[in-house]
């Protein structure tokens, strides 16, 4: 759960768009770390299922924990429409957030998504469909530059959440010790 005194009400999943093996493996896998570890409690993907992502990423769960979301643990699903995944979303509460380089800035756009209380972020791979513009309540970019969806999913998230998922604790295996030279990783006994 969140540090003592530190609330974080919203709740935000992620859907990672496009799924392509072997050419995404990395980069879907940095999109669900950085949802992690940055306050998201879901992320669904979709493109080609891959059995492989989904244990990554729930190693990374076990061993640094799952639990920093005031929504219930972290995890990952597959899901193969993504279309229909944003709509269910949208009628039950969800504003949809699709993060693109030809949305409105960030800067512009952060301090509407700090009012709601459940976000869909969308982060693509490939040609992203049409109709994902039209169905987002928000296309926000992050520079209208080309750049990579782990870093606007980051930058996003950061913005949301103020700098306050940084203080995020999660209740996992191992955790690091600050150190100003070298590195010391605990192992919960």
């Amino acid at each position: 759960m969140p540090a003592a005194g530190q609330v974080i009400q919203m709740q935000i999943e992620v859907l990672r768009l496009s799924h392509r093996l072997p050419r995404d493996e990395r980069i879907s896998t940095h999109v669900a770390l950085v949802a992690r570890a940055f306050g998201a409690s879901k992320i669904f993907y979709s493109g080609q299922h891959d059995s492989g992502l989904e244990k990554s990423v729930q190693r990374i769960c076990d061993r640094w924990g799952a639990d920093a979301s005031p929504h219930g643990s972290f995890s990952i699903s597959y899901e193969k429409r993504p279309i229909p995944l944003i709509r269910e979303k949208k009628k039950s509460g969800f504003s949809i957030v699709h993060l693109t380089m030809y949305g409105i800035p960030v800067q512009e756009s952060f301090k509407k998504l700090r009012k709601l209380k459940k976000i869909l972020l969308v982060v693509g791979s490939e040609h992203v469909p049409g109709e994902v513009y039209s169905l987002a309540d928000f296309n926000m970019s992050v520079t209208s530059q080309p750049h990579s969806e782990v870093a606007a999913l980051a930058i996003a998230l950061d913005r949301i959440f103020d700098g306050k998922e940084l203080e995020n604790i999660f209740n996992g295996k191992v955790h690091i010790e600050p150190q100003e030279c070298g590195k010391k990783v605990v192992k919960k006994e």
